[in-house]
C-alpha cells in the first residue's frame, strides 16, 4: 500500500495555493469562535442576527459552518459585534 501524505491542517489537505490555506485558515477559527459565542449565550439565531446587524439565513449559515460564504473582514466585524477582540499575529 502506498503510503499517506500528512497535513498539517485540513485546509493544506484541500487547497494547494499557501495564501488561501492560511485565508482558510484564520476565517474558520473566527467561525468557530463566533459560534461557539453565540451558543454559550443562548441566543437565538434572530436575536443574534439583530446584535451581528445581518440577517436570520446569515446566521443560520454562519452556524453550520458555511465558510465560503463570509470573507474575513465580514467576519472579523461579526466578531467585534459579539465584543470579542480579534487580532491578528504576522510572523516574516
Amino acid at each position: 500500500m502506498g503510503e499517506k501524505a500528512k497535513f498539517a491542517s485540513v485546509w493544506d489537505a484541500l487547497e494547494d495555493d499557501p495564501v488561501r490555506q492560511e485565508n482558510y485558515k484564520l476565517r474558520s477559527e473566527l467561525m468557530i469562535t463566533i459560534s461557539e459565542t453565540i451558543k454559550a449565550r443562548g441566543l437565538k439565531q434572530q436575536d443574534a442576527a439583530d446584535l451581528l446587524h445581518i440577517s436570520q439565513p446569515r446566521v443560520s449559515a454562519l452556524l453550520k459552518g458555511k465558510l465560503d460564504e463570509f470573507r474575513l473582514d465580514t467576519l472579523v466585524d461579526i466578531a467585534h459585534r459579539l465584543g470579542l477582540h480579534v487580532s491578528i499575529n504576522v510572523a516574516a
